[in-house]
């Protein structure tokens, strides 16, 4: 257990670390359902026809047998670092979720509507209720880094890993593909089909069918489960992961809609990592089952005999991963600053050079935006704030300065007749919601032509009337380069109505390619700046100095 002070414990080790599970009614229905439906035909086909044929399982003879077979050293490694690296993406996923633990397939998020809900509160319509309070603990023994409110970590590691999780996919697919060990795992018949379905009437119906030796073949079952984990589900957690990308989704305005939207690609994301939690549990219920020495020797040594050593060396690299889940859990408390380097080191330039070049376009329509959108942040508390909120920010100056020709002051009436734009655009969150508004504003385009910056000024930083999660201004920056991309403007206006106190007035920043924690609400003033290394601690915002965010959230 992780010691907190006061002010971190009420964020991290909250009092309230109720857990609930909901599931919507007609959803637990239809899984029922098919699942009765599968069970049901099963038992209908024994009644009516008797147990259908499986081919017996051939007599092996070593030295004579010339199909692909065994495990190569290959195979092997990359059964290992799969395990570890898809364990690891799964609990730093579960803490990612646990920051916004609902689940929907409509993009407005609007309470209520979500399918699936991982917390005993329901949105109080009483009081002011934002994404961050809606947040719930998740133990670390189930995620990394776990307790609540540890996105920024939890994305750290999330990122890091699903590098290694491609990396031995497409050496894994590679390799099978330019050996003969590709047609131990891909189908080539269509009969295929039919003998999974026999075995799984074999299954279904507790005839257990004799098991082939895996060092040589498989059943169909087996064989069809393989492929669809290779590639089906590997391939799939991969696209829909894109598919929650703002530079993505706001660019390619497609590519979301092919899963059904950004939600319901989140959405599938989660059932998709429920499917490898599914295929870890019966794989290796049936490894203990059919042999599990000999099978461990299999992927282990690369043997088919019944020895123990490759059952003692598989505990050992099980041990392993083990330990890398507690060292991942130490980095993420002593060394986060490292962890949060080391991710930048790996994706920034990667960023640069793909994401960060999509210029967002999204196209919504009036009937596109969303009926609900989460608040978040805190309001702020200043005095001087909450005395021109009264009287409708007449009095209100946005300070522009800094690394600049001509300093200026403009009140809200001076930016609306330099000359507005509108546009519809979908919100993305760190936490993973989503909502779609009309904002409207002046493009900070103009802005930088009227203060015209100094050569040197390359990064523009907002700063916000409200405070950050543990006090102090909230602040954040952009590069140049981004705040010049199109649909990148100062709001003053939200759905056609003067911008709401609860997302932001007077003023908040719109930059449609990245996450909302970049669109700094409540602003107060803006300086052009040589570098973000020059402000705070150096990592490019508030969020990023105390609570390990991306300087460049594309994704």
């Amino acid at each position: 257990m992780i010691k907190f002070d006061a002010e971190h414990a009420a964020v991290h080790y909250p009092p309230d670390r109720r857990h609930r599970l909901w599931i919507r009614p007609s959803i637990l229905i239809g899984i029922a359902a098919l699942i009765a439906a599968l069970v049901a035909a099963a038992w209908i086909e024994i009644a009516v026809g008797g147990l259908p044929h499986i081919p017996p399982v051939p007599v092996v003879y070593p030295n004579n047998f010339a199909g692909p077979h065994g495990f190569p050293l290959w195979v092997r490694y990359c059964h290992f670092f799969n395990f570890l690296f898809v364990t690891m993406l799964i609990r730093s996923g579960l803490s990612i979720l646990a920051d916004h633990p609902r689940l929907y397939f409509n993009d407005d998020c609007t309470p209520g509507s979500e399918w699936i809900r991982l917390t005993p509160i329901k949105v109080p319509t009483d009081r002011l209720w934002t994404a961050k309070d809606d947040a719930r603990y998740l133990t670390p023994l189930a995620g990394t880094p776990g307790y609540r409110h540890t996105i920024g970590v939890a994305r750290v590691w999330h990122f890091i890993n699903v590098h290694g999780f491609i990396l031995c996919g497409v050496y894994f697919v590679a390799m099978l593909c330019t050996t003969e060990q590709w047609k131990r795992l891909i189908p080539t018949s269509p009969t295929v089909i039919l003998q999974a379905w026999n075995t799984w009437v074999h299954y279904a119906t507790f005839h257990l069918p004799a098991e082939p030796n895996g060092f040589y073949g498989y059943n169909a079952l087996q064989q069809i489960a393989y492929f669809t984990v290779v590639f089906v589900f590997g391939p799939l957690a991969i696209l829909t992961g894109i598919a929650m990308s703002p530079a993505v989704v706001n660019h390619f305005t497609w590519y979301a809609r092919i899963f059904g939207g950004r939600q319901s690609a989140r959405s599938i994301h989660f059932l998709t990592m429920l499917s490898f939690l599914a295929f870890l549990v019966v794989h290796i219920t049936l490894v203990i089952m059919t042999g599990f020495a000999r099978n461990m020797n299999h992927i282990v040594l690369g043997t088919n005999d019944e020895g123990q050593l490759g059952m003692w060396l598989g505990f050992v690299g099980i041990a392993l991963v083990f330990l890398c889940w507690i060292a991942a859990h130490y980095l993420s408390w002593y060394q986060p600053r490292a962890l949060q380097h080391a991710l930048k080191f790996v994706a920034y330039p990667m960023q640069l050079l793909t994401l960060n070049r999509l210029l967002p376009q999204q196209t919504y329509s009036e009937k596109d935006i969303s009926p609900y959108m989460w608040p978040n942040g805190k309001l702020p508390v200043r005095d001087d704030w909450k005395r021109m909120a009264k009287d409708g920010f007449c009095d209100f100056k946005l300070k522009i300065g800094g690394l600049v020709e001509n300093p200026v002051d403009l009140s809200l009436a001076d930016l609306r007749n330099l000359g507005e734009t509108d546009h519809i655009a979908m919100h993305h969150c760190i936490q993973g919601w989503s909502g779609i508004a009309k904002w409207r504003g002046i493009p900070m385009e103009k802005l930088i032509e009227i203060v015209r910056p100094f050569p040197e000024a390359r990064t523009v930083a907002f700063f916000s009337f409200g405070e950050a999660l543990y006090g102090g201004p909230y602040y954040d920056t952009q590069s140049l380069e981004n705040v010049l991309k199109p649909q990148c403007l100062l709001a003053s206006e939200m759905n056609g109505q003067p911008l709401p106190e609860v997302y932001g007035a007077p003023l908040r920043l719109r930059v449609e390619n990245q996450l909302g924690y970049k669109m700094v609400k409540w602003i107060e003033r803006i300086e052009f700046v040589e570098s973000e290394k020059k402000l705070g601690k150096g990592e490019g915002g508030k969020n990023e100095d105390e609570e390990y965010f991306d300087l460049l959230p594309n994704i």
